[in-house]
């Protein structure tokens, strides 16, 4: 990817504003539109106005009222309404929707964008994709990572804890997603990079060694923390996707986004969902790590492939007007037929050494569990208000999501778990 433009600046600690006001000043570009919501705003949006006129550089705003901001098409085009033709920079001030709101509308302009992070909340700050909501169906999409990445220590430490819980949630997943990644790999052809592979765990070992100065929004935990999570980024970005930071667990919290979003419900913090779902693979992992080899064996040659009329049936049981969407991005797998299922059973079989491997590499669910609570975490996920049936629906379909082998896919294949 010789092509990809990477953040020139990674500066995190006190005094942020005053720093990214100098950094756009050399840039030579203005006005800059700045984009923030009504709580961002007043979390660092005005000082870093007030630095940037200070710095000679004029300024115009988009700040969001909207409790329920999502970075989805009615959002995207009132910042592009707003827009001007005079304006060179964005300037995003907050977290991953405004992020995300700002990456995509400087991708398509042609523009370039820098990010003021307001919580460590999320690892979309570096990222060079956006996943937007469209048509009530989440959709990761190409989009552009900012040049700089500012983040002031002390406004971090004022973010709402949720917040910083949820950021948490989004790196402790990555020893999962990683693992995901791996077996994507192996099993399903998909495209892989030790190095950066690497990385992503690193980055998430970082925040387990803090997770007691995080949970207590310290200093040193929170920027242990905005590292690891602009490093997430940098993973997703020199990847060309998402796989080194999203796999299984990912996929339930999109599923409940999707839902709250049908219904017109609050959004709940990514990150936080996330983590249930990082709970969640874990278990599914512990499966894995306690079946042998014969085992697994007799599992596999138990084992038949589900017929399409039943898998699009559960589909459009959970998915309801998302449905033909998802049924089309599943659609490797629903059009498998025997002679496919049995070569990928006979594939699995002949790497299950490797795949306890992987299961190796996460943390048991009962050491992730304590990390998320250590973490300030939440580790039920009726605490998030989900419901009894969307909780049921989410861990049992959201693996139809994207056209990813994750560990959710080999439990299912082994017949660990029911698919009703």
């Amino acid at each position: 990817m010789s092509s990809l433009r990477l953040p020139e600046v990674i500066c995190i600690g006190p005094g942020a504003a005053k720093s990214l006001a100098a950094f756009c000043a050399s840039l030579g570009k203005g006005p800059v539109r700045i984009v923030a919501d009504s709580s961002t705003w007043a979390a660092m949006g005005a000082e870093a106005e007030r630095e940037l006129i200070a710095a000679g550089l004029p300024t115009r705003a988009t700040v969001f009222e909207d409790s329920r901001l999502a970075a989805d098409a009615r959002s995207i085009m009132r910042l592009l309404v707003d827009d001007d033709a005079k304006e060179k920079l964005y300037l995003a001030v907050g977290s991953g929707t405004i992020t995300d709101i700002v990456r995509f509308a400087a991708h398509r302009t042609g523009r370039d964008f820098v990010s003021l992070a307001t919580a460590p909340s999320v690892d979309a700050y570096s990222s060079i994709v956006a996943p937007l909501v469209i048509d009530g169906t989440k959709k990761t999409v190409s989009a552009s990572a900012p040049i700089a990445v500012f983040a002031d220590t002390e406004a971090l430490a004022r973010a709402p804890r949720p917040m910083i819980a949820a950021g948490f949630g989004d790196m402790i997943c990555k020893f999962s997603a990683v693992a995901d990644w791996r077996l994507g790999a192996l099993i399903w052809n998909e495209s892989f990079d030790e190095a950066i592979a690497r990385r992503s765990a690193a980055a998430a070992q970082a925040c387990v060694e803090a997770a007691s100065a995080i949970g207590a929004a310290k200093p040193e935990g929170l920027k242990a923390l905005m590292a690891a999570l602009v490093e997430s980024g940098l993973c997703m970005a020199e990847a060309g996707h998402s796989r080194p930071a999203s796999g299984a667990e990912h996929q339930y919290s999109h599923y409940w986004e999707m839902r709250l979003l049908a219904e017109g419900r609050a959004p709940i913090l990514h990150g936080l969902k996330v983590g249930i779902g990082t709970l969640e693979t874990a278990r599914l992992w512990d499966i894995v790590r306690a079946t042998s080899k014969e085992a697994a064996a007799e599992l596999l040659a138990r084992s038949r492939l589900p017929t399409r009329a039943a898998e699009e049936a559960r589909i459009r049981k959970a998915y309801g007007a998302a449905a033909d969407e998802t049924i089309a991005a599943h659609g490797r797998f629903l059009a498998m037929g025997e002679a496919d299922y049995g070569a990928l059973k006979k594939k699995i079989l002949l790497a299950w050494d490797e795949i306890l491997g992987f299961a190796r590499a996460v943390p048991g669910s009962s050491e992730t569990r304590r990390l998320l609570v250590v973490a300030g975490c939440p580790t039920d996920p009726r605490k998030l208000g989900l419901g009894r049936r969307e909780i049921a629906l989410g861990l049992k379909s959201a693996h139809y999501i994207r056209d990813r082998f994750t560990v959710k896919k080999l439990v299912l294949i082994l017949g660990l778990l029911t698919r009703q």
